[in-house]
């Protein structure tokens, strides 16, 4: 069942006076970004391979296998570490859905790696000193470099184990979330492991290369994940400034704070929120902001879904909040077209209004859920339709029933939604599985893959 809000005449009355970001032009940000990344990448590699085969030698052919694999462990490890570093530039234009998605894969091939790596030490040893594996094994365990390493290749495993999307699944992202954290532990005890070992290089130049890399590296993820959170938060004193229902299961929280006009955040990103007071510290929430930023506050709606979104309605006025962010390229940066198509499926609503707020008046929302009393923020969208002369269809029943079957993002019915499709931006929050249909369908009509948009909620 579908029902249209906004008057499509008065669309075309009110585009001259709607004011239009204006899209961008040059290059796309996205492909900017995966190409300065993928080019920093390989510069490095290559230099890698140069000093490894020049410098690298070990006791042993084994062994000199054994700190191939150590070495290249640490490449991936430090590509893994700016992945996740949150760097604005990267995040603003890649994601952190997708940045995380990489570093995540990452993972595995640094696990095997690292499983390589102890191979090959244990048998170039036992090869070296004629001793079992076994005994070789104790005997390493006994010398603090190999312990530490160890250590880390033991925690390692913890953390991939939890990682795998099976059992990702069935965890609490609050659990999950702190287990991951152990991989700093991990980090921690590899680093020690190379320097106390000093054998990485036999060259001062090589030494100071690596050792440089390390020192960038950990540099950005110290700045943009602790220390720019801490000094942000000391200047805003982000705190609560009313707490609304909007339906039985869904709050909105709205934050106040010192020189919000300065910011950085933008329609259509979200926020990592901690509530000092209400919740343990390391229980913390994505949660994207559902209007767009007035430099004088901020607001989250969220469902009831975990330990730290179904507490909110208990907050008071007043409660501090601690946010890291704003992160995000769900953004009009990425806009190349003037026309935008917005498609939100559930509590996926929460950035596209936001979005709907700083489009212009040729837009189209497309609002999916099971009844209109689920639709949260419906009345909103109305008032945010009518003032930009935008039209919003609520898109209500349950998928597949009746005759003919209701699929209303299936390419055919979608396409008869919106004709001008292919000339449209596309932005899609939800549910996977909705955001999934709309995107393979989006893509089966025709519209190229750089006008698509797509936010997955979780950051692993």
């Amino acid at each position: 069942m579908s029902r249209l809000y906004g008057d499509p005449t008065r669309a075309q009355r009110s585009m001259a006076a709607t004011p239009t970001p204006t899209p961008p032009t040059g290059v796309p940000p996205m492909t900017l970004a995966r190409v300065t990344l993928g080019v920093v990448v390989a510069v490095n590699l290559v230099i890698l391979e140069v000093v490894f085969f020049a410098y690298g030698q070990g006791q042993h052919p084994v062994l000199t296998v054994a700190k191939f694999f150590g070495l290249h462990a640490a490449m991936i490890m430090m590509v893994q570490l700016t992945l996740v570093a949150r760097i604005p530039w990267l995040d603003r234009r890649l994601g952190m859905d997708r940045l995380t998605a990489w570093h995540r894969w990452l993972g595995f091939g640094l696990f095997w790696t690292v499983m390589l790596h102890a191979a090959f030490v244990i048998t170039g040893y036992a090869t070296l000193y004629d001793m079992g594996f076994g005994e070789t094994f104790l005997s390493l365990a006994r010398v603090p470099a190999a312990l530490l390493g160890m250590i880390a290749a033991g925690i390692m495993i913890v953390v991939v184990g939890v990682s795998i999307r099976y059992v990702r699944r069935r965890l609490p992202y609050e659990t999950w979330h702190a287990l991951h954290v152990l991989i700093y532990l991990a980090l921690l005890a590899g680093l020690v492991h190379q320097f106390i070992e000093a054998t990485t290089f036999s060259s001062v130049l090589a030494t100071g290369y690596w050792w440089t890399l390390w020192t960038l590296v950990l540099g950005s993820l110290v700045i943009n994940r602790f220390v720019v959170p801490v000094w942000r938060n000391a200047y805003h004193r982000f705190r609560v400034a009313a707490v609304v229902p909007e339906a039985d299961n869904v709050v909105s929280v709205h934050v106040t704070g010192r020189h919000l006009d300065r910011l950085p955040a933008r329609a259509g990103q979200f926020c990592i929120w901690r509530f000092p007071g209400h919740n343990r510290w390391w229980q913390a929430n994505p949660f994207s902001l559902s209007a767009a930023p007035d430099g004088r506050s901020l607001r989250l709606t969220a469902k009831a879904a975990g330990a730290t979104s179904a507490g909110l309605r208990q907050l008071k006025v007043g409660n501090r909040v601690f946010i890291e962010g704003p992160y995000g390229a769900f953004t009009n940066l990425h806009r190349k077209r003037d026309k935008t198509l917005l498609v939100a499926g559930g509590v996926g609503i929460t950035p596209i209004r936001a979005l709907l707020e700083e489009s212009g008046g040729q837009t189209v929302v497309l609002y999916r859920a099971a009844k209109e009393t689920d639709a949260v923020l419906l009345g909103e969208l109305q008032g945010l339709a009518a003032t930009r002369g935008a039209q919003v269809h609520l898109l209500t029943g349950r998928t597949g029933a009746g005759t003919p079957p209701n699929r209303p993002f299936d390419p055919a019915n979608l396409h008869a939604l919106v004709p001008d499709i292919t000339e449209r931006e596309v932005f899609v929050c939800g549910p996977p599985a909705l955001t999934a249909a709309v995107v393979d369908s989006v893509r089966t009509i025709g519209v190229p893959n750089a006008q698509i948009h797509a936010e997955r909620f979780g950051l692993g």
